[in-house]
Formats: C-alpha cells, sequence, structure tokens
C-alpha cells in the first residue's frame, strides 16, 4: 500500500500499519517476555523498514501493555496501580508502601528507572491526578494474540491495518492537520492529548475508530518517549495516527487541495523536504 498523502506531505519517513493478527510475522522484532523496553525503540527499528511484534507477555513496559492495547497493565507495576500514581507523579519515596516496594524491586531496575520510582517522573502533580489520568484513558483489550506494527508498504494483500501514523516535522504535521478538516464542515478534528508516546499510536486511535467521524489523533506529547526515540533518529518528529477510515479519506482529499498549491510549495521549499 502506498500513501499519497505520505507522498504530497513530503515525509521522509513511510508511514506506519498498525494492524492486529492471529500470528507472529516470521522476523519481526520483540521485546523478549517480561523484559522492559520502550515502544519507542521499536517504533525506530519501524521507521528504518522493519517489522515489530508484541503480545500480552512482550510489550516492553506497563505504559506500552496499556498503549498497544492489552489492558490495564498499570494493575501489574510493581507495588500495584498505587505505586504506580506515585511513580508518574511525587515519587514513591513519599509514602510508606512505596518505600517497601522500592526496597523489593531496586535489585531488579535500572538505576535510571528506580530513580524515577523513588523520586517520581513529576508529569501530574499528585497521584490522583494520575488516577484520574488513567480512569480516562481508552483502555482496551485487543482481539487478538499479536499486534503488529510495520512499514505502510510491507503490507500484503490480505493484511487491512486498523490504523496508519504518519511522523514529520511541525510543518508536516501543519498540512496532515489541514488535510484532515479539508473536507470535514467543522475544525476540531484532530486531538492533542497527553499521554504516553505508545498511547496516542494505539489506545486513542483505537478508540477513534468507533466514532462516526473518527479524528487524528497527534502524539509525541510524552517528554520520555521523544528522549528514546530522539536517542534513535536523531530528529525532532511529531506522530499523527489516523483510524483506516479517517486515512482513505485523507487520500482521496490530496487531489485538487491546498496540497497542490503554491503555498504548501514554498513551504515545502523553504524546509527542503
Amino acid at each position: 500500500m502506498i500513501s499519497t498523502v505520505a507522498q504530497a506531505v513530503g515525509l521522509k519517513y513511510e508511514p506506519m500499519a498498525l494492524l492486529f493478527s492471529e500470528e507472529k510475522p516470521e522476523g519481526a522484532r520483540q521485546f523478549k517476555e517480561g523484559k522492559w523496553g520502550c515502544v519507542m525503540f521499536m517504533v525506530a527499528a519501524v521507521l528504518r523498514g522493519e517489522t515489530a511484534v508484541f503480545d500480552r507477555t512482550s510489550f516492553g513496559c506497563f505504559g506500552g501493555g496499556v498503549g498497544l492495547g492489552f489492558g490495564d497493565q498499570y494493575e501489574n507495576f510493581p507495588g500495584g496501580k498505587g505505586c504506580f500514581t506515585y511513580f508518574l507523579s511525587v515519587g514513591n519515596d513519599q509514602w510508606q508502601r512505596g518505600r517497601e516496594t522500592a526496597e523489593q524491586v531496586k535489585p531488579f531496575m535500572r538505576a535510571e528507572a528506580f530513580h524515577h520510582f523513588m523520586h517520581g517522573e513529576r508529569y501530574l502533580k499528585s497521584p490522583e491526578l494520575v488516577l484520574d489520568f488513567i480512569n480516562q484513558l481508552p483502555i482496551t483489550e485487543i482481539p487478538a494474540p499479536y499486534l503488529v506494527l510495520k512499514p505502510l508498504s510491507g503490507l500484503s494483500s490480505e493484511e487491512i491495518p486498523h490504523v496508519v501514523i504518519f511522523f514529520g516535522n511541525m510543518d508536516q504535521v501543519s498540512a496532515l492537520t489541514v488535510l484532515v478538516n479539508y473536507g470535514r464542515g467543522h475544525n476540531e478534528n484532530v486531538i492533542f492529548p497527553y499521554a504516553a508516546g505508545c498511547q496516542t499510536l494505539g489506545i486513542y486511535p483505537l478508540a477513534e475508530a468507533k466514532r462516526e467521524q473518527p479524528r487524528a489523533v497527534l502524539g509525541l506529547n510524552d517528554l520520555s518517549a521523544r528522549v528514546y526515540l530522539k536517542r534513535l533518529v536523531k530528529e525532532d518528529l511529531f506522530s499523527f495516527a489516523v483510524p483506516r477510515q479517517l486515512f482513505d479519506e485523507m487520500e482521496g482529499n490530496v487531489a485538487g487541495s491546498f496540497l497542490e498549491g503554491e503555498t504548501w510549495q514554498e513551504l515545502r521549499r523553504l524546509g527542503s523536504f
């Protein structure tokens, strides 16, 4: 499958397909069972042309398990959901249960991870607000053993993506935003939720797919995800994830749109892409 949108927007990286599978793709990258890893490591591999696969025992981290549609994995965080609420906010050194859990998990954690566990990532102001954040996530269970990420052109004739994910700079994201709104009749067709980077690639666009008029999900405002991805691709990227229905709509709107006009062509020249 080739995207005329990607060509018209001048994307450096091929769009990424997210799909469910009953079987593990041959040769796909996969985290080792139960081992930590950020989903962005796999995203970077797919941007290089590889295929990545995840299942309920190999999603990398608890947020990744949630983000990829393997249920509420925060329940399995060390010390349970309570310790996660302190981890994302003020740190587990702030309460007795957290300190006790820290002693148990310290031998098994990397130094950086243990520091965050103890002192918090401080992305939300309080543990109570973290719980509100979790309760608002569109947590889901995908109806298949595997979730696959692969380049769009690598899809077989039988494979149908549930989500297509573009990666680009702010000029390119701006063009994608204009295109999403191009034929809609209203101008609130892109959301930019605060969430883990993988959640804006997975459960958020999957939830949008259930809407009569699905919206695009702009992503990678997750600072940790940005650090991991930028270490690997050395570029300032945002993700722009769209359910298959919206992808088809966008593909049908390229011809005759602003993407063929002088203003966009001038912006491409200025940006050298």
